[in-house]
């Protein structure tokens, strides 16, 4: 798990359960993406929430969470909004 923490002292980081961010203080989760599944059975994961972009298709769900991770780890992660 990768975690920023601004100069302001404001944490930013991808949820996961690694560990329990309840105790660094108040959460604030907000969707990151949307992973779906198309007509084709195709996935995709449209990052239109933190201002990204449509990327797949991919065959597999797990695919498209990959993609999602790093896009939101390279792009959001490091970049306020």
């Amino acid at each position: 798990m990768q975690i920023l923490i601004q100069t302001d002292g404001a944490v930013r980081c991808l949820y996961d359960e690694t560990l329990d961010l309840h105790d660094i203080g108040q959460l604030q989760i907000e969707r990151g993406s949307h992973v779906e599944p198309d007509q084709q059975g195709n996935w995709t994961a449209d990052l239109s929430p933190v201002g990204g972009p449509l990327l797949g298709p991919y065959r597999n769900r797990s695919d498209a969470l990959h993609a999602e991770r790093v896009w939101l780890e390279t792009n959001w992660l490091i970049n306020s909004r």
